[in-house]
């Protein structure tokens, strides 16, 4: 679960406060309440790609995943006291020393990862269950890995309550993977690992993608993706320097 970019990137970020956004009715809000706050998120997305065009090699973000952020409601994602700030471009509380990711690091990260309908994705660390509705959004069966008790029962639930039937959570340590649905045509990690995980290379499916910041805790972390070759090497490549809170678990 991310925090940001590393100070020197965080001065191009827009700010400004949103407010929240999406499909159905919350606190009696009407179905379109939050559109005006879903667009101006995916409009920062947009400008905040654009100042960091030359870091991270993409021109823009695509529109499949830009279309994914505008359907999925963040606001839900995040807890009751923080809705008002729930489409702000940074990164927000969730509890138990975790946060919900910046919106655009989801974009980007979900972009990079290039989700096709069908797809199987694993996501270690599913923290307040956002990251993994985006990537359902696209079509992709989504199984999901959430080291924290807390967090994983919550995220499961709001999930199946807004209809994420493509979404499965379980609570365990996510350095291993979850052998049981592998291969994965992509796998997204959501905290920052000194190395990439053995277990998760060996659960990619050639020609598929990981994304994952890699580096010491909140020092020198890069996003990094990582592809598996149709002869099984693995190619690697730093995309952006990042600031995620640390994996954990018993690896």
């Amino acid at each position: 679960m991310n925090t940001a970019f590393l100070p020197r990137l965080a001065a191009r970020l827009c700010g400004g406060a949103m407010l929240a956004l999406l499909a159905g009715s919350v606190a009696g809000a009407p179905a379109d309440a939050w559109a005006p706050a879903r667009e101006r998120m995916v409009r920062e997305i947009e400008d905040t790609q654009a100042a960091v065009a030359a870091e991270t090699g993409r021109a823009r973000i695509g529109q499949r995943t830009l279309e994914a952020m505008r359907a999925t409601p963040r606001h839900l994602f995040v807890r009751e006291q923080d809705r008002d700030e729930a489409y702000d471009n940074r990164p927000l509380p969730i509890g138990h020393g975790q946060t919900i990711s910046q919106p655009y690091i989801v974009a980007l990260m979900t972009d990079l990862l290039g989700v096709q309908p069908g797809d199987r994705a694993f996501e270690l660390g599913t923290g307040s269950g956002y990251q993994a509705a985006v990537l359902a959004q696209l079509g992709a069966a989504v199984y999901s890995v959430e080291i924290v008790p807390p967090l994983g029962e919550q995220a499961a639930g709001t999930l199946a309550r807004n209809g994420y039937a493509t979404v499965q959570v379980k609570v365990a340590d996510g350095y291993f993977g979850w052998a049981e649905h592998a291969p994965y045509d992509a796998i997204v990690v959501t905290a920052a690992a000194s190395h990439v995980p053995p277990p998760l290379v060996q659960q990619l499916a050639t020609g598929g993608r990981m994304v994952i910041p890699v580096g010491t805790s909140f020092l020198m972390q890069h996003l990094m993706l990582v592809e598996k070759q149709a002869d099984g090497s693995v190619t690697t490549r730093q995309v952006l320097p990042v600031a995620f809170v640390p994996l954990t678990g018993g690896h």
